[in-house]
């Protein structure tokens, strides 16, 4: 399964176009992450893809910020392991809880707590995470491993090695750089068989 992560500063071309192209390929969820937004500014931002995602029926899933996900009535969330203590109860509202994860024991405490799934990593070296060592595929082996949910594989993610990934346990990979850089963001998605 691949999850398409947005990064406007990567998107040299027009964001939301890129967006309809990469959701007419179907993945199987696109994130909609952009982290340096306002709260105002991500939920218009949020309406929109929301909209481009519903067109192609394809899963939205909103990057931490909870009170757009309740407000947009979006049913699926990704948060950090510290979101997900300080909201657990709030977060069982939703239909999918995803738990971004960087040790063993973050994965089984965030199944414990009730996680749908888990994003782990970085896993290869990335642009985005310069000055960190990836954690490598002992690691995410290690956190397939270590619980039942299924894990997404992050960082460094391509399509030369992401079925290293699925080898090592993962049930699904997630891709921010290719996906915002592309140049035929509408067949991305097949190009990852998995």
């Amino acid at each position: 399964m691949l999850i398409c992560i947005t990064n406007q500063k990567l998107c040299t071309d027009d964001f939301e176009n890129r967006i309809d192209k990469i959701a007419s390929g179907k993945p199987y969820a696109i994130m909609l992450r952009e982290k340096e937004l306002s709260e105002t500014d991500y939920q218009e931002l949020a309406i929109k893809i929301k909209e481009i995602c519903e067109r192609h029926q394809v899963n939205l899933i909103i990057n931490q910020d909870i009170a757009t996900a309740q407000r947009l009535n979006v049913g699926a969330v990704q948060v950090s392991i510290d979101e997900m203590r300080r909201h657990g109860e709030m977060l069982k509202k939703f239909d999918r809880v995803g738990v971004s994860v960087h040790t063993v024991e973050q994965a089984r405490e965030a199944q414990a707590l009730g996680a749908d799934y888990l994003i782990a990593g970085h896993i290869f070296p990335t642009e985005c995470k310069k000055n960190l060592p990836a954690r490598g595929l002992r690691f995410l082996k290690e956190v397939c491993d270590g619980v039942t949910i299924p894990v997404f594989a992050i960082g460094g993610i391509s399509e030369v090695n992401y079925k290293i990934a699925l080898m090592a346990g993962a049930k699904g990979v997630c891709i921010m750089s290719e996906a915002m850089t592309t140049d035929h963001p509408e067949t991305l998605a097949q190009r990852f068989i998995f």
